[in-house]
C-alpha cells in the first residue's frame, strides 16, 4: 500500500480513499514514471527570484506579460532565474486571490502563449490560490443554486454555532450569509465575504484542486506557491490551522508531483511564528520544499532601526537546518505587508509596539488580527520596505537612504536559503500613498502599478533612485552567483562581532571560499574586527577596510577566524 493511498485513507476512508486513488492513476495514464524523486530542491548559489504581479508595468496597446517579458531581457541581465507571478487569472477582490477561474487568465494581461513565453527565460511560480474562491466563481453560483456537481463544495453552518476556537488572521465575521437555493446560507470565510473557503472533506474539492495543479505543471509552472495553505483543512473545536489533515493534504500534492514531474517545487506561504512555519517542510523530503522565511524581513527592520543586531543575530544562530531536501525563500518585502505574528516570541511587546508606530511614523499602516478573546493584536505593517528602513520625511542624502536599503537587502542576499526580491523592492519604489487613499486598502502602498517607459528613463539616469537601487542589485547579484558559499544549504554561522554588526559565516561543502558577510546596520563608522582585516572584500575586490562605513557591507574571503 504506498503513501498516497495511506494518506488518502486517513483523511477520507478506506473506500473513499480507494475510489480517489483509482482517480488519480486515470489522471497518471501515459505519464512514464521518474527514475527516482529528486531527493533535494535542486536549487543552487545562482537561483533567485523576481516576484511580481503580471501588470505591475505597463506600457500602451501591450499585453502586461508580455511588458514584463520586455523589462526582464532589457533590463534585469538575466540575474533572475525564477519568476513568481502573482495571481494573474480573473478576480473579483483581493489584488487577485478572489479567483474567479483557475484556469484562465485575465484578458487584459495576455494569453498562456505569453505565460509559456516567460516560461522560456525563467522557471515559473504561480499562485495557487486553493483555500478558498470568489463568490462570482462557477462553484459558488452552481452551489447556491444546488447544482449536484458543486454540493458540499463549501462549509454551511448554522450562524449560532460557536467558532470561537478559530484562529482569525482578520478583524471581520467567520461566516457570511448567501443566498440560496434552500434559503440562507451561512458559510465559512476566514479572509472576506468575497472570498469562500473550499470544503476539503468533500473529496470532490480535492480532486477538482489537484486537476487545477496538473494544469498549471502544463502551462509552464516550475513552482506552485501554496497561498494561505495553513487554513486549508477545518475542524471545529480546533484553531484549524496547522492541523495534521492540512499537512497531510500538502504531502499528497507532493506525492502527486514526485510522481508526474519531481522537479516541481512547492512552495508554503506561511506568515505565521517560526516554529509553526518550518512544519511545513514535513520530514524535509515530503512536504514543501521552499518555505519563505516570514521572521526575517521584521527582525531586518528591527535591527536596523534599532542600530543594534541582538536579537537578529540570536535567532540566525538558533536556526536549525532545514536539511537537503528544503530551504528557505529569503525575502524582505512582498506584495503583503511584513508579517507581525513572526515576531511573537522573538520581540517583546514594546519592541513590536516600536515596528508598528515606525510604520505608521513612516506613513503606513498596521493591519490586526482578532483574537479568541476579542482583542486585536498586529498582523502585518503596510508599508513600503524602502520606507521602513527610511523616514519618508527625513532630509538626508539619496545615497545615505539607498545605503541604509541596500545594506537590509545584502542581509537577505547573505541569508542561507534562495533569495526573494519583490519588483518594488528592486525598482527602489516608495510608498504608494496616494493609491491607498482612493481605495482605503492599506495593502496597495506597496503594489503600484508602473510605466515601462518612465521606468525606463529612470532607469538610464545614474542619479535617479531607481538606477542606483538596482544598480547596487546587479553588483550583489552578480557576485553572489559566483559564489559556492552562498548555496542554499552551505553552512552558516553568526559570528559575534557586538551588537552594531550582523556577521553571517557561509562555508560550502567542500569548505572552500568561505564567505563572511559583515553588515554595519549602524549609522556611524565602525573599526573592522581584527581577525577580518587580513580578508579580501569581494564587494570591491580589495582588502578589507579598516573600518566600516555607516550601512557598509562587506563579502569576505581569505579571513581568519
Amino acid at each position: 500500500m504506498d503513501l498516497l493511498f495511506q494518506r488518502l485513507e486517513r483523511l477520507y476512508g478506506r473506500a473513499d480513499g480507494r475510489r480517489i486513488r483509482e482517480e488519480l492513476d486515470k489522471r497518471f495514464k501515459g505519464i512514464p514514471s521518474p527514475p527516482t524523486p529528486r531527493a533535494g530542491h535542486g536549487l543552487n548559489e545562482r537561483d533567485v527570484m523576481l516576484i511580481t504581479y503580471a501588470d505591475t508595468l505597463r506600457e500602451p496597446e501591450t499585453a502586461p506579460l508580455q511588458t514584463l517579458h520586455t523589462f526582464l531581457s532589457r533590463h534585469t541581465d538575466g540575474l533572475f532565474t525564477h519568476l513568481h507571478l502573482l495571481p494573474f487569472y480573473p478576480f473579483s477582490s483581493d489584488d487577485g486571490f478572489s479567483v474567479v477561474d483557475f484556469r484562465t487568465i485575465r484578458d487584459d494581461l495576455g494569453t498562456w502563449r505569453d505565460i509559456r513565453h516567460l516560461a522560456e527565460t525563467c522557471r515559473l511560480s504561480f499562485d495557487a490560490v486553493i483555500n478558498h474562491v470568489s463568490t462570482s466563481s462557477a462553484y459558488m453560483k452552481g452551489y447556491l443554486r444546488d447544482d449536484p456537481a458543486y454540493r458540499e463544495f463549501f462549509i454551511r453552518l448554522d450562524p449560532a454555532t460557536d467558532t470561537s476556537a478559530v484562529l482569525r488572521t482578520r478583524n471581520l465575521p467567520l461566516l457570511h450569509p448567501y443566498p440560496g437555493a434552500d434559503g440562507e446560507r451561512h458559510l465559512w470565510t476566514t479572509f472576506s465575504r468575497d472570498q469562500v473557503d473550499l470544503n476539503y472533506h468533500n473529496p470532490a474539492v480535492l480532486l477538482e484542486i489537484l486537476d487545477v495543479l496538473l494544469f498549471y505543471r502544463r502551462q509552464g509552472a516550475s513552482m506552485l506557491r501554496l497561498d494561505a495553505i495553513p487554513y486549508l483543512w477545518k475542524e471545529l473545536g480546533t484553531s484549524c490551522a496547522h492541523l495534521p489533515q492540512t499537512h497531510d493534504v500538502i504531502k499528497l500534492i507532493r506525492d502527486v508531483f514526485d510522481r508526474v514531474d519531481p522537479g516541481l517545487l512547492l512552495l508554503t506561504e506561511t506568515n505565521v511564528p517560526h516554529r509553526e512555519n518550518v512544519s511545513y517542510t514535513g520530514n524535509g523530503r515530503d512536504e514543501a520544499q521552499v518555505i519563505y522565511n516570514f521572521s526575517l524581513p521584521p527582525l531586518i527592520l528591527h535591527a536596523m532601526q534599532r542600530r543594534n543586531g541582538t536579537v537578529l543575530s540570536q535567532w540566525a544562530r538558533s536556526l536549525e537546518p532545514l536539511g537537503p531536501g528544503a530551504t528557505f525563500l529569503n525575502i524582505t518585502a512582498t506584495h503583503d505587508g511584513i508579517g507581525m505574528r513572526p515576531t511573537e516570541g522573538l520581540l517583546d511587546e514594546p519592541e513590536r509596539r516600536f515596528l508598528c508606530e515606525l510604520a505608521e511614523r513612516n506613513g503606513g499602516a498596521v493591519t490586526g488580527k482578532r483574537n479568541t478573546d476579542g482583542s486585536v493584536s498586529p498582523y502585518e505593517l503596510n508599508l513600503n520596505y524602502f520606507d521602513a528602513i527610511n523616514d519618508p520625511s527625513a532630509d538626508e542624502p539619496l545615497d545615505r537612504q539607498v545605503d541604509r536599503f541596500m545594506c537590509s537587502q545584502a542581509i537577505s542576499l547573505a541569508f542561507a536559503g534562495m533569495p526573494g526580491i519583490y519588483i518594488h523592492s528592486l525598482l527602489g519604489s516608495r510608498n504608494n500613498r496616494r493609491e491607498v487613499e482612493e481605495t482605503g486598502i492599506s495593502r496597495r502602498i506597496n503594489r503600484e502599478k508602473l510605466a515601462l517607459g518612465d521606468v525606463a528613463r529612470h532607469l538610464q539616469d545614474p542619479g535617479h533612485l531607481r538606477s542606483r537601487v538596482l544598480t547596487r542589485f546587479r553588483h550583489l547579484l552578480h557576485l553572489r552567483k559566483q559564489q559556492p558559499a552562498f548555496h542554499p544549504d552551505s553552512a552558516q554561522e553568526v559570528p559575534d562581532y557586538g551588537p552594531g554588526f550582523f556577521c553571517l559565516r557561509r562555508t560550502p561543502s567542500d569548505a572552500k571560499r568561505t564567505i563572511v558577510a559583515l553588515h554595519n546596520i549602524t549609522d556611524r563608522r565602525q573599526p573592522c574586527p581584527g581577525e577580518l582585516q587580513s580578508a579580501t572584500d569581494i564587494l570591491t575586490g580589495g582588502p578589507a577596510p579598516k573600518e566600516l562605513c555607516p550601512w557598509q557591507v562587506c563579502w569576505m574571503t581569505g579571513a581568519g577566524r
